[in-house]
């Protein structure tokens, strides 16, 4: 999955005083420094760190919402996907998928933003206004084996037309689903039947594609409430089902008990629970609990044999006491990423000890005494160079499209 965006676009912004330019008046040293640019000829591997320098430049921008959410950021980022693509603004027909494999067609404008597509379909299902927060958009695949893969967020500055029309080879779709992790907040929602219906079909999708694992008793219970069109029980019900409020990831390679191994990884519930199929066909199932994990990382990884790319997502975690970093190989990084601030976020308003967790550099994160929570733990969301480890962007993954030789 990318966002892409074009430098040769950043640096006709910046010479009209725009872009960064405006953001470090805004914001001042929250905006990192940009990096310099190399004038004269370039060798291969001054490019390679040139194109890294930019990538983590633009990561680390979008970490303070602050920012992401001001209007010369929003303006400058939707020239920079605009001009890539060289896609004009103008009127387009956009569908947004529900649970249930329904649409809703939009008439949009190609430079309208993810968040505005959310209020716009939130106003069509008649979801009111302070309901939209629990809800976002996520780009999926249905694969032929009819399993569910949610590839990513949708970031709410990002172009959901311009991100679907990079896409086009790996069939995503756009869609709308909750945004949140405690399965408790469902009861703030249950008097809207918009929100209430929205609910009910992932509820539904979810137990068909086997993201949850109910009982044979629940399933039958289920499959009569269903059959009565019981939706305010269903939920209750199926609250109490193993893995409800978890986001199911695609099996992926993890390193942990050792290397080599396979996982089917399920996040929620303050965990990632991981249930590992070891090199002698024997299963484990480990639980990862939040409150025991330090600080991730997500890197970019070079291509397979294959010619596949994929991500690296690394989490420091103690273990009987021991620190260790146990990783994990998964397309869905940034998604599994999204969801740990989600958890560590909701932790901390329940817990009444302050406003939303925002991710931000290690060092701010571990100087942090707002909870109790970030006093034990220093949780960021880290992005490591490309150089260090000589790797490029994800083709499918990455949220900003690889530098070109001649952006440079």
């Amino acid at each position: 999955m990318k966002l892409h965006f074009s430098i040769t676009a950043a640096e006709e912004l910046r010479e009209k005083r725009g872009g960064r330019y405006v953001l470090r008046q805004l914001f001042g040293s929250a905006v990192p420094s940009f990096p310099p640019k190399f004038y004269l000829s370039m060798t291969k591997s001054m490019a390679h760190e040139r194109r890294s320098q930019l990538e983590q430049y633009l990561q680390n921008v979008t970490l303070d919402s602050n920012i992401t959410n001001s209007d010369a950021f929003i303006g400058f980022f939707r020239k920079l996907q605009q001009d890539t693509f060289k896609i004009q603004t103008q009127r387009a027909f956009l569908d947004v998928y529900l649970a249930d494999g329904s649409n809703i067609r939009l008439d949009i404008q190609t430079s309208d933003t993810a968040e505005r597509i959310l209020e716009v379909t939130s106003c069509e299902m008649g979801l009111p206004r302070e309901l939209i927060k629990y809800f976002s958009l996520f780009f999926f695949q249905d694969h032929d084996d009819r399993a569910l893969s949610v590839v990513k967020k949708v970031a709410d500055f990002e172009l959901p037309y311009v991100s679907l029309q990079s896409m086009k080879e790996l069939h995503c779709k756009l869609g709308i689903r909750k945004w949140y992790m405690d399965p408790s907040l469902d009861r703030l929602l249950m008097d809207c039947r918009a929100s209430l219906n929205l609910l009910y079909m992932q509820a539904i999708q979810e137990v068909k594609k086997n993201w949850l694992t109910p009982t044979e008793g629940q399933m039958q219970e289920l499959e009569l409430l269903q059959k009565n069109a019981n939706k305010s029980k269903l939920l209750e019900l199926i609250r109490e089902t193993r893995f409800y409020g978890y986001v199911r990831l695609d099996p992926c390679i993890c390193d942990y008990p050792e290397e080599g191994c396979s996982a089917d990884i399920y996040v929620g519930n303050n965990e990632i629970n991981c249930c590992i199929k070891l090199p002698t066909n024997q299963t484990k199932e480990v639980s990862f609990k939040i409150n025991r994990l330090k600080s991730w990382q997500v890197t970019f990884l070079a291509g397979t044999e294959e010619g596949e790319d994929t991500l690296e997502f690394r989490f420091e975690y103690n273990d009987s006491g021991t620190w260790q970093w146990i990783i994990l190989y998964t397309k869905q990084a940034f998604l599994l990423s999204s969801c740990l601030k989600k958890m560590i976020s909701e932790h901390m308003m329940k817990a009444d000890k302050g406003p939303e967790v925002e991710s931000k550099m290690p060092e701010s994160m571990k100087n942090s005494e707002k909870s109790s929570i970030q006093q034990k733990q220093a949780f960021h969301l880290g992005f490591i160079s490309r150089k260090r480890f000589l790797v490029r962007p994800n083709e499918d993954d990455s949220v900003f499209e690889k530098i070109r030789e001649e952006d440079l």
